[in-house]
């Protein structure tokens, strides 16, 4: 990712690198997978497209895949689309 990003980039990756996690775990719908891991699955549906998030429910988003910060950024980051 270049050093000129906006916030709605980097939101709006965030959201498919959740939403790619999601489907390659096995979930086909994202209601399941935020009701499984005790997240609001209103604000999950909010996370996936691209909306705000706090850092806090990233970290809790990715404690749900199992996986840790370093792994999570490992793809989609690096400024290729």
């Amino acid at each position: 990712m270049s050093k000129d990003f906006s916030k709605e980039e980097v939101l709006k990756k965030l959201g498919e690198r959740i939403k790619s996690l999601r489907i390659s775990k096995g979930y086909s719908s994202y209601e399941y997978f935020a009701y499984e891991h005790n997240i609001s699955r209103a604000q999950f549906g909010r996370y996936e497209r691209g909306e705000d998030l706090r850092f806090s429910t990233l970290v809790k988003i990715i404690k749900a895949f199992d996986m840790t910060l370093e792994e999570f950024f490992s793809e989609g980051f690096d400024g290729k689309e």
